[in-house]
């Protein structure tokens, strides 16, 4: 089965609650490599490659995340595949 790329967006009360160190921890454990970073206007962004039962799972988690988090809406877009080696929190 091939891998696939996916961009989240995620939407709501989700930055400075360890939305996206949650999301690095979640995203490992599903053998996913990609990245999480907060957005200027307080959204955060998470690019995701691999299976896709393990995409499937890390976008349900989206929906809820860390428990501090309050989630209001989450967009997907799939894309090219940017061949990421680990999964990293960015700035």
């Amino acid at each position: 089965m091939a891998a696939q790329h996916r961009t989240f967006l995620i939407y709501g009360h989700v930055q400075g609650m360890f939305f996206r160190q949650s999301a690095q921890e979640q995203a490992r454990q599903l053998g996913l490599s990609g990245y999480a970073r907060n957005n200027p206007n307080d959204t955060v962004t998470i690019e995701a490659e691999g299976l896709i039962e393990a995409l499937d799972a890390l976008h349900d988690w989206c929906h809820h995340g860390p428990p501090a988090a309050r989630v209001t809406k989450v967009e997907v877009t799939a894309g090219p595949m940017q061949h990421y080696t680990a999964f990293e929190v960015r700035r």
